[in-house]
């Protein structure tokens, strides 16, 4: 009579091995899941990266170039910062507005959520996601920069790295809730007209030659306003207190929201 074994029971494995053991699993790795997806998501998008690569650097060498408006010299010291802005809006506002609207439009993001994935983990591996590109961004036109001519100091460069990060979790939260919250088309709208009012606030951030005091003050008051104007200070080694406090003020509210309405469909 031949011999009958079970599963686990094999005699080249001790008893148990093949036994299935569900559990939870840790924090830190559903986060590095999560981190490494959103990731790969947002390098595989063929229309992010022109929207988040191709175009700032396109800024970033015609405005540096060509004698397009009135810059103190060496321009790329002016004309940087605000291209760092526009990849920070580009990357973590207009981008992820408008995957995660579509998203939740085909049904991804409802799949995801029937595996048991908090709220929190999710948006936190999709920020994560996006500081990640917004990262290699600000390598890749820093490196243009310094071809143009860009100096940073050590801290300079420290500053500017400080403001980067907090301008990206401000947009990064911003998109979620433009995202999470509303229909995928309308979504597509709000977030490309929006990053066009952004860029113009932008600009009025940085060349505030000739500008209203008042408009400035408003301007001030916005989060691409603020990031712009962050970004220039921090370009000349100063943490400018009020802009990194409307910054700071714009991210907590903008969380907040997310988490509140964020939905998975």
């Amino acid at each position: 009579m031949t011999n009958m074994t079970f599963p686990g029971t094999h005699p080249k494995f001790s008893p148990g091995t093949f036994t299935p053991a569900p559990r939870t699993n840790t924090v830190p790795a559903v986060l590095t899941a999560l981190t490494r997806l959103e990731t790969t998501l947002l390098l595989r998008n063929g229309e992010q990266l022109l929207l988040t690569m191709l175009l700032p650097i396109t800024f970033l060498v015609g405005l540096t170039m060509l004698p397009i408006g009135d810059f103190l010299t060496p321009r790329v010291d002016t004309v940087l910062p605000v291209i760092l802005a526009v990849a920070i809006m580009s990357t973590g506002f207009t981008g992820q507005a408008i995957a995660v609207g579509f998203d939740r439009r085909y049904g991804a993001l409802k799949r995801l959520g029937a595996n048991a994935i908090p709220k929190w983990a999710m948006l936190t591996g999709k920020s994560a996601a996006v500081l990640i590109v917004v990262s290699v961004q600000s390598i890749i036109l820093g490196t243009i920069g310094a071809a143009l001519g860009w100096r940073p100091s050590v801290n300079e460069a420290l500053t500017l790295a400080a403001v980067i990060a907090l301008g990206t979790a401000t947009f990064a939260a911003l998109g979620l809730l433009l995202g999470g919250s509303l229909p995928a088309e309308i979504v597509l709208v709000l977030a490309n007209v929006l990053w066009f009012v952004q860029l113009g606030f932008c600009g009025i951030s940085t060349v505030s030659k000739g500008q209203p005091s008042a408009l400035q003050t408003v301007v001030g008051l916005t989060p691409s306003g603020a990031l712009a104007s962050a970004l220039r200070f921090a370009n000349e080694g100063t943490m400018h207190l009020a802009n990194f406090t409307v910054l700071t003020a714009w991210a907590v509210a903008a969380i907040w929201l997310a988490r509140k309405t964020f939905k998975f469909s």
